[in-house]
């Protein structure tokens, strides 16, 4: 599940962060970027389990409306989205039970938000057509879950503000954790019963090793690579441009140089972005350049050996402005990112 659009977020903030702490230690800040990735993967299983919990809320609701009935002769409610058959199974699940019990996670303390968002989705015109339509299959089961999470869940300014609350390392996964969440859902399979595999935490373990080796080269390495950023900033003080920019050129740098797998292109790229949701278009347009730049001066140095593509960027390249220009419309620290949907969601 963790990707490495995630890892590289997590390494622009682990780095700021490690910058800012007076006692730099570099195995304590990777052990703190590990566990960051980890607690991701938490809130992956905390949503699945929201799910479950919701649809236990509402299998509440209608022994309460059940007993009234009897009670006092009122309409019997329908069971059709209590016994939903993807919440059914994603509650049987034996992935999710274990992470549950492993990580302690639950709902239990938040009751009201999981109350609040069955409120929600009983008002909602999703969960009207489901409860009227007379199709009954495991695909609508599943398919109506995966429009309510995506109008409901993903967008609900109350459970981001609660999520916050309830770790500071969740400030900006829920976006991207979503994208994982909807993709889950869509890979239940009724045949698979409780032994449905969800993502793993890592796709494999190149993954987790690229997080480990691109931050300690980055933090290791970085005296050489500002560097060759000071040599490319050409004829003005190097020293004058947003901090965040310097970190992001700093880990794009320390990956062209230290994955050879990896395209320059596609370096460049996803630091340029990442420069979009963390700093203002002029840094993308500035470090587009200067990452080219650079990359171009250490090919033909020979310390980058993998090709260097022709310009082909949709950023201006605009690398002669002055770092007061630049650094007037950036942030000093990092702001939340805005992850990209994964297409497959």
């Amino acid at each position: 599940m963790i990707n490495r659009d995630l890892i590289r977020r997590k390494i622009v903030q682990l780095t700021y962060a490690y910058y800012q702490n007076g006692n730099r230690n570099v195995d304590s800040a990777e052990r703190e970027l590990l566990f960051s990735l980890s607690k991701a993967y938490d809130l992956y299983n905390l949503l699945l389990l929201l799910i479950v919990d919701i649809t236990r809320e509402a299998r509440h609701r209608v022994e309460v409306g059940l007993a009234r009935a009897k009670r006092e002769g009122t309409e019997i409610p329908s069971e059709k989205f209590a016994n939903n058959k993807f919440a059914l199974q994603l509650e049987e699940n034996i992935q999710l039970c274990d992470a549950i019990e492993t990580k302690k996670l639950s709902w239990e303390d938040d009751i009201e938000i999981v109350r609040h968002l069955l409120d929600r989705i009983q008002m909602c015109d999703i969960y009207q057509e489901y409860m009227e339509s007379n199709d009954d299959s495991y695909e609508a089961d599943r398919e109506v879950w995966r429009r309510l999470y995506k109008a409901i869940i993903m967008e609900n300014d109350d459970l981001d503000a609660l999520l916050e609350e309830k770790s500071i390392y969740w400030n900006d996964d829920k976006e991207t954790v979503d994208t994982f969440v909807l993709k889950t859902i869509k890979r239940f399979d009724p045949k698979a019963q409780k032994k449905q595999e969800l993502l793993p935490e890592y796709k494999d373990e190149d993954d987790k090793v690229f997080a480990q080796k691109l931050f300690r080269a980055t933090i290791l390495n970085a005296d050489e690579y500002q560097r060759y950023m000071s040599e490319a900033s050409r004829n003005w003080d190097f020293s004058r441009l947003a901090y965040t920019d310097i970190i992001l050129m700093q880990i794009a740098i320390a990956e062209m140089l230290n994955f050879p797998g990896i395209p320059v292109s596609v370096s460049i790229n996803e630091y340029v972005e990442l420069a979009a949701a963390y700093s203002t278009p002029k840094s993308c347009s500035y470090i587009n350049g200067m990452l080219d730049s650079i990359a171009r001066s250490l090919a033909t140095t020979g310390k980058l050996k993998k090709p260097v593509p022709e310009r082909q960027s949709r950023f201006e390249h605009r690398a002669a402005e002055t770092p007061e220009d630049l650094s007037a419309e950036t942030a000093e620290q990092p702001e939340e990112v805005e992850a990209r949907e994964d297409d497959d969601a």
